[in-house]
């Protein structure tokens, strides 16, 4: 089963930060700047995680992890923007 996850970070280096991202398009939609919706399985969640440790420093950066719920439709719409709104892909990212 999958689920929805609001994935933000804060990393204070720009080389470890284009790193983050990088590796967060493999897994997700950016939606703002150091924000991603993800559709992952348990298991890709992990692997997600187990990609972006050796690339933060722990003791300097900040990712946080949300899980917005299960895959329906209906769960999108916990998500609201103010301004300008993003469109968001209701099928999320083929972790490969």
């Amino acid at each position: 089963m999958r689920a929805n996850y609001l994935v933000t970070y804060d990393i204070k280096d720009e080389k470890r930060l284009r790193k983050v991202y990088i590796k967060m398009r493999g897994f997700g939609e950016p939606i703002q700047y150091s924000v991603f919706i993800c559709r992952l399985s348990l298991i890709e969640k992990m692997l997600m995680i187990s990609n972006l440790l050796p690339i933060i420093k722990p003791q300097e950066d900040s990712i946080m992890v949300v899980n917005l719920g299960n895959t329906l439709e209906a769960e999108w719409s916990k998500i609201e923007f103010i301004g300008v709104k993003r469109e968001l892909d209701t099928m999320g990212r083929l972790v490969i």
